[in-house]
């Protein structure tokens, strides 16, 4: 089952007082790579939300990002730095005995200086707004891998289309070698002919004819090729990760028509090689889709 790496999942879980929303985009990586974003009160369960990604994602890069709204989230509190406050205090009786100042200290002089005042936040802990993520994060993981199924159908489609397209080609390829040889010997024929008038040594032809077949004989080329194919469409049918298998063998059948095209002294067989390298390179581009 071809599943492909891009997609997006995303997810909404309420409570009377909190919102969780949870996005996660996945693209193409070699390798598996997982990150999440997350509100500082979930770090603790940040390990957790991982293992279960990684049960639904082998290959890929996923980035994920849980928001939350609603109440509760943050608790506020005043902190009064009371070392540096006795401080301002004495400083302004200084002030005032010094200069013979007739006005009384009041609260508002020392809270026009903040420097002593701050607002602390902390974030609560709470079990049912992990337990509300955790469920909103599973049904987004859900959503992603539903939607890389539905592209990884797509390209499944696609391949098996150009596999097909490949399979036909290199059929039109095995029919035509066998003509090959027949027109080879013609050729040679007709040119043994314009040098030495009307006798032809019929050994000597077989000789060139056998050292030709030699050279050129790609029989096992094809027969690699056949199970490159065979290969290639039982992979598609399996259910794990096929990407770099299916990469691979992408590979070994662009060697092996290389090959075919280096040892076919054939202009119609060079014609062929031509589509099939066509077709492998639209195959390889879909290739790098698949997990």
């Amino acid at each position: 089952m071809v599943v492909s790496m891009t997609g997006f999942g995303r997810a909404i879980e309420e409570s009377e007082q909190h919102v969780v929303t949870v996005e996660m985009k996945s693209v193409n990586h070699r390798f598996c790579e997982l990150n999440i974003r997350t509100p500082k009160q979930l770090v603790k369960i940040e390990d957790k939300l991982k293992k279960k990604m990684s049960e639904y994602i082998k290959r890929g890069k996923v980035d994920a990002f849980i928001t939350i709204a609603g109440e509760g989230l943050v608790r506020r509190k005043l902190k009064v730095d009371w070392q540096l406050a006795d401080e301002y205090f004495r400083t302004l009786h200084t002030l005032k005995e010094k200069f013979s100042l007739k006005d009384d200290i009041e609260l508002q002089d020392l809270l026009k200086e903040t420097e002593f005042i701050s607002i602390e936040e902390s974030e609560d802990e709470n079990d049912l707004l992990e337990h509300l993520v955790e469920q909103a994060f599973i049904m987004a993981l859900e959503d992603l891998k539903s939607m890389r199924r539905a592209e990884g159908e797509k390209l499944q489609e696609d391949l098996l289309s150009h596999i097909g397209l490949f399979r036909e080609t290199l059929a039109s390829i095995h029919s035509h070698v066998p003509g090959v040889l027949k027109q080879y010997r013609s050729r040679l024929e007709r040119k043994i002919k314009e040098l030495t008038g009307d006798t032809v040594d019929e050994s000597r032809i077989l000789t060139e004819i056998a050292i030709f077949a030699d050279k050129s004989d790609i029989s096992e080329e094809i027969t690699r090729l056949e199970s490159h194919l065979s290969q290639f469409t039982a992979a598609i049918k399996k259910e794990e990760p096929i990407g770099r298998k299916l990469d691979f063998i992408i590979q070994e059948m662009n060697r092996e028509v290389n090959t075919i095209g280096s040892k076919a002294n054939d202009a119609a067989i060079a014609g062929f090689v031509v589509e099939m390298k066509t077709c492998l390179e639209k195959m390889r581009e879909q290739v790098q889709n698949v997990e």
